[in-house]
């Protein structure tokens, strides 16, 4: 993925005008934020279906005109055995070979920059938690790294952690799992969000547990058949929380301990760490999952 962020979208023609500053490289993703109504937000639902970040692989499954749609290897999903599905604009990929690195950059922060790899340090790319890139070196309070495209540009090394490849970037625990969510509180629902500039449920909780070492399901209903079965009575900080209409699985939580939980809840609200015994929960609340 050669964007800060990419949205995998339902059809080549799901893409609405408003929609346009997602869809271009490099992406506005700000602009686009900023320029959606609380309206236009309700009505990605139907129209976008996940996101993937910087340097995440896709495998190119079909083409459409200028469109492609790919599969998303680390988003495991029912939907597709090769990954999470979906469509997106061709000019957002790069089939640059990655540059090979005995160390992996990963972002912990909500969003960084990535800046010119010089005394300036001029902002270039903002990107977000969970986006990672091969190391190329260190420099004062800097980590160089390679982008997708080749290009290096580096980080601050305050707002990163650098581990060998398929190494978990943070502590596989179940209440680092519960501070890493708790840092998003206060952000933006968005519907097929997966990224520090605004998440849905379950993309909330797939992209955390990844930052812990985790890949789960990309969708609520396919995490709650996934990890280990606990009983709601023996919760422990970290453990997801299903919810479910008439049998159908529509939310996941996070446990945060002592009755209480994180959610990106829906659209009009933001993440957040509420009690677990609020009452339009409550009653829907149909059981747990252990995953670390």
């Amino acid at each position: 993925m050669a964007v800060s962020v990419a949205t995998l979208w339902h059809t080549p023609g799901s893409a609405r005008a408003v929609d346009s500053p997602a869809l271009t490289n490099p992406v506005g993703i700000r602009q686009w934020l900023s320029r959606m109504t609380l309206s236009d937000r309700r009505g990605l639902n139907g129209h976008a279906d996940t996101q993937a970040l910087l340097g995440d692989r896709v495998i190119v499954v079909a083409r459409s005109g200028a469109w492609v749609k790919v599969v998303v290897p680390e988003q495991p999903t029912p939907l597709d055995a090769r990954g999470y599905p979906g469509w997106m604009p061709a000019v957002q990929l790069t089939a640059v070979r990655p540059v090979a690195s005995t160390w992996v950059v990963t972002v912990v922060v909500r969003t960084t920059y990535l800046r010119t790899d010089n005394a300036s340090a001029t902002p270039v790319t903002e990107i977000s938690f969970g986006t990672r890139l091969p190391r190329v070196g260190v420099t004062g309070g800097w980590v160089r790294v390679a982008t997708p495209t080749g290009r290096v540009l580096r980080l601050a090394a305050s707002a990163v952690v650098v581990r060998a490849p398929g190494a978990a970037a943070l502590p596989r625990t179940g209440s680092d799992v519960v501070r890493a969510a708790q840092m998003f509180n206060g952000l933006p629902y968005l519907w097929a969000g997966r990224s520090g500039f605004g998440f849905d449920c379950s993309g909330l909780t797939s992209l955390v547990l990844r930052a812990h070492g985790v890949i789960a399901p990309r969708d609520a209903d396919a995490q709650a058949v996934k990890g280990t079965k606990v009983s709601t009575s023996a919760l422990r900080p970290g453990d997801l929380l299903f919810y479910a209409t008439r049998g159908y699985v529509h939310h996941v939580s996070i446990y945060a301990g002592g009755g209480r939980m994180v959610q990106s809840p829906n659209t009009g609200s933001s993440v957040q760490t509420i009690a677990m015994s609020t009452p339009s929960y409550a009653r829907e609340l149909v059981g747990a999952r252990r995953f670390i």
